[in-house]
């Protein structure tokens, strides 16, 4: 009979608050933040510091995980985050729940942005393109191709009606997507564009590159006729008659620079919701803020500047010969035009200095009562922190910490009875709940490279980096002892079986034997746990690991030689050398009844040895790079392997088979603990998370997960298939090109497959209907039998369930793969379905879509004909009346928004903030007219 096993599934992953690659951003609301924890998208409430909802992709899906890369909030409850395979999840944040999935780039996502309305969503990639997405529709728009390099950042200008990308091809492209082409390019900078933003009155647009200042534009508007561009800044001036018609379409014109004071290169830069802050967050440890001036503060500045140049020219003409008076009086002449540069609207207010490397940053939408407003940071190791900007300085207000380490996790070591889990790091050591992932403990400590919860799970050892062994009292949560152990760092632990003490390994070439006692400490009342080393081993090498059997009989001690020494545990005398590693062994473990001994080495290989005679029962490659942990599920012969490859492996020792491949991690895993029962496997890595991972219900058998890796092998190459490689690629014009949004993937070829299934299964039902129809006029009557798999539909409704089913985004890849003759038997049945309301939209969509692919062959085509002649009448009528209920719909909408509106104070609020507009009119009025005066008094005491 063949053996099954039970399948290991990821049950949960905790520890990450914020992963590197991606972006934090606000929520609409501004009272969560949107963290990125690689796979995984977590709301954070900032007041409370607490992680509220996770979003996540489904875990059934047996695919690795994949980082998100870029993350952007709507204006409603809606979120956009942006993966490594290039798709794009709409989630809303209220239900936690995934709305859409948008599958279009090629490459990982680098940008998102929504327009303000929330209603489009642009998306920029490392494939070089940018595509428009129909949030509404949940569908792809279309594709704007034309950059060389992967897309930076993106915004919205002119109420979503154009749209400018940065790449890191040194160029900015402004697209008006109307018409769909570029209309302006922008080059200047000397290197890669990384950020871009507008300000919320879309007056300037910053951008932020290597180079050592930020460069400003400032943006024409289009005027309602759509005749002319203005400029806010004033009439535009050219040369000739051909510079005007040319700048006439320009929609970013240069406005100047302002030198940074950082020279590290610029990362994210961001307009506050209000506009009146400017953050540059650069690739380092500081945030530079910069106040933005209204337009009366930066023409006083202006003035005040224009005023100083003429002060010092007027002491250069008392100094000058007078011949020259007239020559210098033309040029002040000239010199009073008053021109608002760069640095008389962006003013530098402070700058924020984080502890760690600053990954990215985001403003707060709410403007605080006492603050100008709120930044929050994400740092490079596993920190959010929440700033209050104020006109003098900043202060941090928050600091979300204590869910994770600040860097990778080195070792995990679970409890005797599974309840605690503790893991150590670079300078601290977390006690977790392992079931359910919340941080119970967390304790400031050395460098941990292995550690051990004494039985009874009160205490707990930590080996240390520099040698030392710390004891830790795990009820209060504190660091009761230091005992200097070794001379060098101390690599292993491992318990005696009958809990009176444990054996240290380390690089001083000590094996150590320690007890534990309790005693009362001088000065204190209660007792306390303390070690002392009994026996003392010299091995000729540096020890990597130590092992004990289950039975005290053996120990195994692992040196830098490559080599596995088995001593007698009793007299220590030596018994067998395991050696066949070609390099040194990292890890090992001996089963529960002491027959097998496991050990795994920066070889990438793990040996199974015979405990007996010392013999190599088999070498298995396991992983593509060093294997780091290795541990037995107790009382089986199955083993669980880690490795620098991002893998968790599961394999049968007695049959040498790899059973599972468990894929999750995104960074090098170090290590690895399985419970007592075998219920579930700990892991933690280089990416900082610690996941679990739980044995289920599910049986599984090895010939059937051997297929299905060669089938993954298949499916993961299908992209390759789709275009060919050696195929030149055509050269892309420099104005850009439009393409279709949507790609082909496995989805939209299966979607493809059923949509013919389904014509063809109708094709026989029709042929089916139409002879019993025959017999029935012959007077041969028989009851028609309908064919079971239509599920009770009539061949047209069964067509069309099976195209209702395909996400709209998928809807024109999956046509585009269609045979003409399938195309056309398609088209013949829209004239049933156009009689449904609901399926007007769905219709006209693939109507339009054949018409467009088959064009050239349907006017070909003499028995195509009639059916677009029928078509053409229908659909025109039937969009006619979808059009007038829309309409209808609005107009009552309108309505009854007009009587609420008369029923409450809101028209008091809008005369509110029109008053208050007018008196900021008039107060700038009065300081105009105030500067005015001083300036000609100014002038008369110079006259006299």
């Amino acid at each position: 009979m063949v053996k099954s096993y039970l399948r290991y599934e990821p049950a949960a992953s905790f520890g990450v608050i914020v992963s590197v690659e991606s972006n934090i951003t606000y929520d609409s609301s501004g009272k969560h933040l949107l963290a990125p924890a690689l796979e995984k998208l977590g709301i954070w409430h900032v007041r409370q510091g607490v992680c509220t909802k996770t979003l996540s992709p489904s875990l059934s899906s047996r695919a690795p995980s994949l980082a998100v890369t870029c993350v952007a909030s709507a204006p409603s409850s809606l979120v956009a985050s942006g993966y490594a395979d290039g798709s794009i999840r709409i989630w809303d944040c209220d239900k936690g729940s995934c709305e859409t999935t948008l599958n279009g780039h090629k490459g990982a996502v680098t940008a998102l942005r929504y327009n303000k309305v929330g209603s489009l969503l642009a998306s920029g990639s490392k494939d070089n393109d940018v595509i428009l997405w129909d949030v509404v529709g949940e569908t792809g728009l279309f594709r704007l191709r034309g950059h060389r390099d992967q897309i930076t950042d993106l915004v919205f200008l002119d109420s979503g009606k154009k749209l400018v990308s940065s790449s890191k091809d040194k160029f900015l492209r402004v697209w008006d997507l109307e018409t769909q082409h570029c209309m302006q390019i922008i080059s200047g900078h000397h290197s890669e564009i990384w950020s871009i933003d507008v300000d919320p009155d879309e007056r300037y647009l910053v951008t932020g590159s290597a180079d050592l200042e930020l460069r400003f534009y400032n943006v024409k508007h289009e005027l309602m006729n759509g005749e002319s561009m203005v400029n806010e800044t004033g009439p535009e001036t050219g040369n000739d008659g051909e510079s005007a018609t040319q700048n006439k379409w320009e929609v970013l014109k240069p406005f100047g620079e302002i030198q940074r004071q950082s020279k590290d290169r610029v990362a994210t830069v961001r307009f506050s919701k209000s506009g009146n802050l400017l953050a540059c967050q650069v690739a380092g440890k500081t945030v530079e803020i910069f106040r933005v001036l209204d337009e009366v503060e930066s023409k006083r500045k202006a003035k005040r500047r224009l005023n100083r140049k003429k002060e010092k020219k007027s002491a250069k003409m008392g100094v000058e010969a007078t011949e020259n008076v007239e020559a210098n009086h033309g040029t002040e002449e000239a010199g009073n035009v008053l021109v608002v540069a760069v640095p008389d609207v962006f003013k530098l207010l402070q700058t924020i200095r984080a502890s760690k490397k600053i990954c990215s940053i985001s403003f707060c939408p709410v403007t605080p009562k006492t603050s100008l407003a709120t930044l929050a940071l994400s740092l490079n190791n596993n920190l959010l922190e929440f700033y209050s900007i104020e006109s003098g300085s900043s202060t941090k207000t928050l600091a979300i910490e204590l869910q994770g380490h600040r860097s990778d996790v080195r070792s995990v070591t679970l409890s005797s009875d599974n309840t605690l889990l503790m893991s150590t790091s670079h300078n601290a050591v977390k006690i977790w709940n392992p079931s359910t992932g919340s941080c119970l403990r967390t304790i400031d400590s050395g460098y941990g490279l292995c550690g051990l919860i004494v039985p009874h799970n009160k205490y707990a050892m930590v080996g240390t980096k520099d040698g030392k062994i710390e004891i830790i009292d795990i009820g209060s949560g504190t660091l009761s002892e230091v005992v200097e152990a070794h001379g060098g760092s101390l690599r292993s632990i491992a318990t005696i079986p009958n809990g009176n003490g444990f054996v240290t390994g380390s690089a001083d070439h000590d094996v150590k034997f320690w007890e534990y006692q309790i005693k009362q400490k001088p000065g204190q009342d209660s007792k306390s746990l303390t070690i002392s080393n009994v026996r003392t081993m010299k091995m000729n090498d540096d020890v990597l690991v130590v092992a004990i059997s289950p039975d005290a009989k053996y120990l195994a001690v692992a040196l830098l030689d490559c080599t596995v020494k088995i001593l007698f545990m009793d007299s220590l005398k030596f018994f067998l050398s395991l050696y066949g590693h070609k390099l040194p062994v990292l890890c090992m473990d001996i089963s529960s009844d002491g027959d097998l001994i496991v050990t795994g080495s920066a070889d990438k290989n793990l040996r199974i040895w015979g405990l007996d005679f010392g013999d190599c029962h088999k070498s298995i490659f396991a992983h593509a790079d060093s294997v780091m942990a290795v541990q037995f599920v107790r009382n089986t012969h199955y083993i669980f392997s880690v490795g620098k490859d991002r893998l968790v492996k599961y394999w049968d020792a007695d049959k040498f088979e790899l059973l599972l491949t468990l894929e999750g991690h995104h960074a090098d895993v170090w290590c690895l603990a399985v419970s007592n029962r075998g219920d579930f496997v700990v892991t933690g890595s280089h990416d900082r998370s610690i996941r679990r991972w739980d044995r289920t219900e599910e049986p599984f058998f090895i010939e059937e997960e051997k297929e299905k890796r060669l089938e993954e092998i298949f499916e993961a190459d299908i992209d390759n298939t789709f275009e060919d490689k050696h195929i030149p690629k055509e050269e892309l014009p420099e104005e850009g090109a439009v393409a279709l949004a949507g790609k082909r993937t496995l989805e939209t070829l299966t979607a493809t497959d059923s949509i013919i299934d389904a014509l063809d299964v109708a094709e026989v039902e029709l042929k089916r209907i139409a002879e019993h129809e025959d017999e029935k006029a012959r007077g041969k009557v028989a009851e028609f039998q309908p064919n079971m798999i239509m599920l009770g539909l009539s061949p047209s409704d069964y067509v069309l369930r099976a195209l209702s089913n395909i996400s709209t985004n998928d809807l024109e890849q999956t046509l585009l793969a269609l045979p003409f003759s399938d195309a056309l038997k398609l088209l013949s049945y829209t004239k049933d379905w156009t009689s449904n309301p609901d399926k007007v939209e769905l219709v006209c969509r693939i109507v339009t879509v054949l018409l467009q692919i088959h064009h050239s062959q349907l006017i070909s085509t003499p028995s195509a004909r009639p059916v677009l002649a029928v078509l053409k009448e229908i659909i025109y009528a039937r969009v006619k009346e979808c059009k007038d209920t829309l309409g209808f719909n609005l107009a009552a909408m309108d309505h009854l928004k007009q009587l609420m509106a008369s029923r409450s104070d809101a028209l008091f609020r809008d005369a509110k903030s029109k008053l208050l507009e007018i008196r900021s009119q008039q107060s700038k009025r009065l300081e105009a007219r105030t500067e005015t005066k001083t300036e000609n008094r100014k002038k008369k005491k110079q006259k006299k």
